[in-house]
């Protein structure tokens, strides 16, 4: 009278749920780490070759910082308060794997721009270096006025400084005061972020602490402030290169101890899951010949 249907159940398939790697993906992982930690420790040692000779040329390029800084300081040159056009010229590399060497910079350069928008102020960034230029372009591209890129492959000379002055000169951009920002050398662990006044001609001609020098021309007063212009950009070049290395030296330092806990940590896991699938090879062995 019923007829009795049959209905078709599908069970779904379940494979094997493994809770822990196994020994071709242990192994995978540990060659990788191991390849890693060879290329910090190389990097460590190139870093420590560059971190010499830079070091060992930053000496006498503080000369020029000190001496473009010289005038200033001892006229005691200040500009007016109702000067509006500030210049932030901040001082980075194309490189990275250094730590927070560009960060620092761009972050001192943010609280400036923010300090100075915030007086009615008007500021405009020049970003030597391709790093620093990719932390600021996104929040702060309509101030910058100047990229200069291809900066930290080679050891800075005082032509680049030159190329980078000229470029702002020629950029006509008339400000009448900013800084200078860069990351000075402490030592081989340590750098601190600083900056450096700049001054337009017009601004230390006008000064009234100048008029205690006599027989001062203007050509001679704009020559002096170009060439004390790229004295600046020269030293902070060089100082930002010394810590740039320092930094990746100790960067990679901590990468390649970093690496060798991680192999610690792989080795001992390896052992452990060779020692589990040997013992548990074992059992099925002993378990066979139990049941013949």
């Amino acid at each position: 009278m019923f007829a009795r249907t049959s209905a078709v159940v599908f069970l779904p398939q379940c494979g094997q749920v493994r809770t822990m790697a196994t020994l071709k993906d242990i192994t995978i992982r540990l060659k990788a780490v191991k390849n890693i930690q060879k290329i910090t420790k190389s990097m460590k040692m190139v870093a420590a070759a560059k971190y010499a000779r830079a070091e060992k040329s930053l000496k006498p390029a503080r000369v020029y910082g000190t001496g473009a800084l010289a005038l200033y300081e001892k006229a005691e040159i200040k500009a007016p308060e109702d000067k509006s056009k500030h210049l932030l010229i901040g001082v980075s590399s194309d490189r990275g794997l250094c730590g927070a060497i560009h960060t620092t910079v761009a972050k001192a350069m943010k609280a400036e721009v923010a300090n100075l928008t915030a007086s009615g102020k008007e500021v405009m960034l020049v970003n030597i270096g391709d790093k620093l230029r990719g932390l600021l372009y996104k929040t702060h591209g309509s101030h910058i006025l100047i990229n200069c890129k291809e900066v930290g492959r080679k050891p800075p000379t005082f032509s680049d400084a030159s190329i980078i002055a000229t470029e702002l000169m020629n950029s006509g951009y008339e400000f009448d005061q900013g800084s200078i920002i860069f990351n000075r050398f402490k030592s081989v662990i340590s750098y601190k972020t600083e900056g450096k006044p700049v001054f337009s001609v017009d601004t230390v001609a006008n000064s009234e602490s100048m008029g205690i020098y006599d027989d001062i021309d203007a050509d001679v007063l704009r020559n002096y402030q170009e060439f004390a212009l790229a004295n600046l950009i020269f030293y902070g070049l060089k100082e930002s290169a010394c810590s740039e290395q320092s930094a990746r030296m100790t960067a990679m330092d901590a990468a390649s101890k970093n690496a060798g806990e991680m192999i610690d940590k792989l080795t001992l896991t390896f052992n452990r899951t060779r020692q589990a699938v040997i013992t548990k090879e074992l059992i099925e062995i002993i378990s066979g010949a139990a049941a013949l």
